[in-house]
């Protein structure tokens, strides 16, 4: 295993780690089954911007797999029109184990993310974090492919920025400052989830600077 590989697992697991914090916040911080987990994080009102992406993305899932070549007119690649960077996001190009994981991880980040940064600036955040890293992508740093965990780590990274600022003991804050620190390293690997995470860190700013970030029931400790 060469370094450059143990450095993209030590940033997968700075990245998922605290993910996995901040979407527990919304069960109190309990481990809970997964069954549990889906039905608070679902629970009424219906966040109804997340809905509307786990049916897209879960569409879009059914429409690769009876017709793969689908792929090929909307994933990113050299010389590929400007477009394509938005359309990479439905596509899951990396074969069932990203199209399975992305599909699980828009469903547990999609809704916690639109409770805290609003059913408005979710998706718009979703969008445009993704559109960013696609973008880069595109640029030189993986030319080809498609997936939409650029912009959940986009989300991830807007969650990480507006929880901060609450007060809560060292090591709760210190942990979802994990995420835009992996977002700095994979950028100076060329990995394209880092701009998704730092793209998303920067427009969570504002609403932290501001306070409108919601923060969460309990310490994600």
């Amino acid at each position: 295993m060469t370094l450059h590989t143990v450095i993209l697992y030590g940033c997968a697991a700075a990245v998922v780690v605290p993910g996995t914090k901040l979407v527990q916040a919304e069960a109190g911080g309990r481990r809970v089954s997964p069954a549990e987990l889906l039905r608070i994080l679902w629970r009424r009102p219906v966040p109804w911007a997340a809905a509307v992406m786990v049916m897209v993305m879960s569409a879009m899932a059914v429409a690769q797999t009876a017709a793969p070549s689908v792929m090929d007119h909307l994933q990113r690649e050299p010389g590929a029109p400007w477009w394509r960077t938005l359309t990479a996001l439905l596509v899951q190009t990396s074969g069932w184990p990203q199209l399975t994981f992305n599909l699980a991880a828009i469903a547990v980040i999609a809704p916690v993310a639109e409770r805290r940064l609003g059913p408005v600036w979710m998706p718009l955040m979703f969008l445009a974090s993704g559109v960013t890293a696609q973008a880069v992508s595109m640029a030189g740093w993986s030319p080809t492919g498609g997936g939409d965990s650029v912009a959940l780590c986009g989300l991830l990274g807007a969650l990480a920025i507006t929880r901060l600022p609450h007060p809560a003991p060292l090591t709760a804050r210190l942990l979802p400052a994990l995420i835009p620190a992996a977002g700095l390293v994979l950028c100076a690997l060329s990995n394209n989830h880092g701009a998704g995470i730092l793209a998303g860190c920067v427009l969570g700013a504002p609403l932290a600077l501001r306070g409108l970030g919601n923060a969460p029931a309990h310490d994600a400790g």
